[in-house]
């Protein structure tokens, strides 16, 4: 077993996401990667250590969607604890979701995603989102 891993981490790991939306459509992005492979989601990823949580979810954002982004405000803190079949921890992440405002660039799945959508709060139920994904983005949708 190896530390400060995803897989069986000695600690939770800080988690951000940016939940940009847009001409009244959220995007999200189909992980390309485990955990969560093939799943859609909230575009994001893991903290950098020294890094301030605003700069991870431009960089994640950046990185992951190809947008610029400005972070409005916090939508959502949650945990996403799984154990394995011996009842280990395999995964612990603590995430913290933010509303962010698209500033430019172009929409196109890189890093991480297998693809990406813009969707409207209507048509959420049509994708298959990871856990409390649908009821974060909804939140993002009220503010």
């Amino acid at each position: 077993m190896q530390t400060d891993n995803r897989n069986y981490p000695s600690r939770p790991i800080v988690g951000v996401g940016g939940i940009v939306i847009w001409n009244e459509c959220a995007l999200l992005i189909r992980r390309g990667k485990a955990p969560l492979e093939g799943a859609w989601s909230i575009p994001g990823g893991l903290l950098e250590i020294g890094e301030t949580l605003h700069d991870g979810v431009a960089r994640e954002l950046a990185e992951e969607t190809g947008l610029k982004v400005r972070v409005i405000d916090l939508v959502e803190v949650f945990e996403k604890v799984t154990l394995d079949d011996a009842g280990k921890v395999q995964y612990h992440f603590v995430i913290l979701d933010y509303l962010c405002e698209n500033l430019g660039g172009t929409a196109k799945p890189a890093s991480d995603a297998s693809d990406l959508a813009w969707v409207r709060e209507a048509d959420l139920p049509n994708f298959a989102l990871t856990a409390g994904a649908a009821s974060v983005i909804q939140q993002a949708f009220k503010k």
